[in-house]
């Protein structure tokens, strides 16, 4: 079936798209507060780790063979780390720009610091949800394609269990 692989590719494509613009705006904001400290840092450096290590393993699975669907483990792993990340960004904001999901100034690139921070925000929520689904979709396909158990002992008789005679 053709339908899942197009969507895995499709998955990983927007995978590696989100990540790209979680790195860049969270870049963008450790460049230009680059003199706070790392500790006041820490939030946005593990985001930022988690956006690297998502944009290598999807640039790697982007290629459409079947063992790209086995690393379902690897793809839950990242999806809780962008939750961590989802979490620890929302925690920072806090009430300082306005209920959370009130995306009126939201843009990545142009804007004030409240709609970059909470484009930064928005795109790590999707991309915890894309990596989420990737895993869902891995187990799915993993389960579905599993190969059928075999007895060590084969059965003597082809007929059914109602059918057969007792051999007392």
């Amino acid at each position: 079936m053709a339908l899942d692989r197009i969507v895995n590719i499709v998955l990983r494509a927007a995978e590696l798209v989100f990540a790209a613009i979680v790195a860049g705006v969270t870049g963008e904001h450790l460049h230009n507060f680059r003199h706070a400290s790392s500790w006041s840092q820490g939030r946005f450096i593990y985001t930022e780790v988690v956006a690297a290590l998502s944009i290598f393993f999807s640039l790697l699975w982007l290629v459409p063979f079947s063992w790209s669907f086995v690393h379902w483990p690897v793809d839950i792993i990242l999806s809780l780390c962008w939750w961590a990340a989802f979490g620890l960004l929302v925690n920072l904001l806090g009430n300082s720009c306005g209920y959370i999901f009130d995306w009126d100034n939201v843009h990545p690139i142009s804007g004030d610091q409240c709609g970059k921070f909470k484009a930064d925000i928005a795109f790590t929520f999707l991309s915890a949800l894309l990596w989420l689904v990737s895993a869902l979709l891995g187990i799915f396909w993993v389960s579905k394609h599993r190969p059928a158990r075999v007895d060590a002992a084969p059965r003597q008789s082809s007929g059914r269990w109602y059918r057969r005679r007792s051999r007392v």
